[in-house]
């Protein structure tokens, strides 16, 4: 007569547990890795401007979600950025390859923009070399400073 014993059910359950707690201590963060609660949750943009004049040129720290920072609009650049962010698509993307562009000179305003945008790095420079540059910085006002407008008071 077949007899039928629990020893191969407790030896893959045990084995189950051990796997269960050898994943928790593998997954477990950090303890450097705590959430700093000086640092404000949510995106975080630098901007760092040059040429575009006196009253615009600097760096400015922007937190979104919620808004803050140092920034001169931080609503209105928070929504920019929000205005354009897609799933699958980089709101920061650069000029595609091959683009024909308009031969016109925007200046010699350049913006870098570093930081943490929906979960991603962002790494990127803008300037108003050609049409397309310009109408991209453009696309980022105010997030970037308007160029050649007067200045806000």
């Amino acid at each position: 007569m077949f007899q039928a014993t629990r020893t191969p059910a407790a030896r893959l359950l045990g084995a189950a547990a051990l796997s269960a707690a050898a994943l928790a201590s593998v997954c477990a963060a950090h303890p450097a890795a705590a959430v700093d609660p000086a640092v404000p949750d949510g995106d975080h943009l630098t901007v760092t401007v040059r040429d575009a004049g006196a009253d615009t040129d600097g760096t400015y720290e922007l937190y979104c979600h919620p808004g803050g920072g140092d920034h001169p609009d931080p609503e209105g650049a928070c929504a920019v950025v929000e205005r354009d962010t897609r799933w699958g698509e980089d709101v920061f993307a650069p000029v595609p390859e091959g683009s024909v562009c308009t031969m016109q000179y925007g200046g010699p305003a350049t913006a870098h923009v570093t930081g943490t945008w929906a979960g991603r790095p962002v790494d990127v420079t803008y300037d108003r070399r050609d049409g397309c540059e310009i109408s991209r910085w453009d696309r980022m006002v105010p997030l970037l400073p308007e160029v050649g407008a007067p200045a806000r008071s």
